[in-house]
């Protein structure tokens, strides 16, 4: 079964592209299929049916019911990868 994970950032092209990438990737080296949605922050609520969780590259003050929000910079940044990489994969689990 496919878990559905939306990446989003400020204007839904550069940050969130790497960090869509490496989201995927990680899946795939760990046999979590996925349904990627990547958007603006602002359109989040449009794709919440079905969401497993939440990937920003930015902080985001609204909570989202029970759907874990994760702050992905460190994909970006370095910073904390691999923590970053562990708390995806117990999430999707």
């Amino acid at each position: 079964m496919s878990k559905k994970v939306i990446v989003a950032c400020g204007g839904a092209v550069a940050t969130s592209t790497v960090a869509a990438n490496r989201i995927k990737d990680l899946c795939k080296e760990n046999g979590i299929n996925i349904d990627l949605v990547q958007c603006r922050i602002s359109e989040i609520e449009s794709h919440l049916q079905g969401v497993n969780l939440i990937c920003t590259t930015m902080k985001v003050k609204k909570s989202y019911g029970d759907i874990p929000v994760m702050t992905v910079m460190g994909f970006i940044s370095g910073i904390n990868e691999e923590k970053l990489e562990k708390d995806i994969l117990e999430a999707l689990k």
